[in-house]
Formats: C-alpha cells, structure tokens, sequence
C-alpha cells in the first residue's frame, strides 16, 4: 500500500485528486494539507511514502518544504512529488535541487499521475512520461553550483557509465540495451551508484551527475 500525504491550497484540486487516489486499490490518501507547513508537519508525523504537493502555497512554499522534508533524517523513506502547473519553469529546477523525486503536472493523464506516484516509490524512475526528458534537458542546461559531496572516485567505470545514461533519461530496460546488460543487472548499477554518491533516488542522481560534472549541460 502506497500512503500519501496530499497537501494543495485550493481545495478543488484536493478532492479531485483525492478521488482519483482513494480508487486505486493500492493507494491510501492518509493526510491532506494546505500549507508547505502543514506538508512538514504530516511528513513528520505521519512517515507517509510520498508527499504530493503543490509548488506555490502560503506559510511556506512547496520547495521550501522540499528541502526540509528531504533534510530530515527521520523522513529518509518519504518521497516528495510535487504538483505544478507547467512542465518545465523555473520552481520545478529549483525543487528538484531541494530533493524532490518526481513531478507531475496538474493537466496530466489521471493515469499517468498514478503511474507517477508507482514508479516513484520504486525508485526506479525520475518523472511522469510526458516530461521526464524535456525536464532533464533543461535541467542540463542551467547547471548549478558543484556539490562538493559527490565523490565520483567511488563509482566503477562502469557506475559512471549508468548514471551518466540516467542523467539523460534512459529508463533501466534501456540502460540495458544499450549497455548490452539484464535489466536487473542495470538496475543493481543504478541502485549501487545511488548508495555509494548518497543520491535517495533518481531525481537526486541526476542531479548529482550534472551537478558534479559526470554529464556537461547539453551534452556529455
């Protein structure tokens, strides 16, 4: 069972996502909220697996939240997808930089946000389809500052290879191919590189990879 902490401001847009969440059998809503305050406290209190919140809320915006959720210790297993009403804007860089693991927009597929929040709680994919690979193409593109906790010289040649690959938005299955591998194998590279760099998940490894220098923006 997947539990979430639903928190947007306007109330329309909660009870209409809530609908489609408490339909699935696999989904259980167990808190909502209406402020990036309100998502901390019932992150806190509640250890849901995901947080699926809007960027722009009063008391307290939905990055802000972001980074204190994805900074708390006690909150390592909780995944924060954010809501927002454009594929790529500037809010979107900015959470994904603060911890966030996916994004949805509000205009999505129902289907797809359901798919979202699956694969999110996997791990094993960064966005929703319709924006995973625009997003991570801008993203390239407005590098930021270097972290200086990613030690690269902790990853195989190998490693590198995979999260180079990821940072540009193959999927596992892909990875695979192109790297003439199981799909298993691929994916026990991806999960070996994100413990050893310290990455939550996959939103975090790309942007480690751009961030560290592994991938250039626009290209590598």
């Amino acid at each position: 069972m997947i539990r979430v902490v639903l928190v947007d401001d306007q109330p329309l847009i909660r009870t209409g996502i809530r609908a489609l969440l408490d339909a699935e059998d696999d989904i259980d809503v167990v808190g909502e909220g209406a402020t990036g305050r309100e998502a901390v406290d019932l992150a806190v209190e509640l250890a849901p697996d995901i947080v699926l919140m809007d960027v722009q809320m009063p008391q307290m915006d939905g990055i802000e939240a972001t980074r204190r959720i994805a900074g708390d210790e006690r909150l390592d297993g909780v995944h924060v997808v954010m809501l927002t009403n454009y594929g790529l804007d500037e809010y979107v860089f900015n959470a994904l930089r603060a911890g966030a693991s996916g994004f949805v927009v509000k205009d999505t597929e129902p289907d797809d946000l359901l798919q979202a929040l699956r694969v999110t709680v996997r791990g094993d994919a960064l966005l929703s389809p319709a924006i995973t690979r625009r997003l991570i193409s801008e993203f390239a593109a407005r590098p930021a500052d270097v972290l200086p906790d990613a030690d690269l010289e902790l990853l195989t040649n190998r490693e590198r290879e995979v999260v180079a690959l990821v940072a540009h938005g193959l999927s596992n299955d892909e990875i695979a191919e192109r790297m003439v591998l199981s799909p298993m194998t691929a994916k026990t590279h991806v999960s070996r590189a994100m413990t050893k760099l310290g990455a939550r998940d996959r939103a975090q490894l790309v942007v480690l990879a751009y961030q560290s220098g592994l991938v250039a923006a626009r290209g590598g």
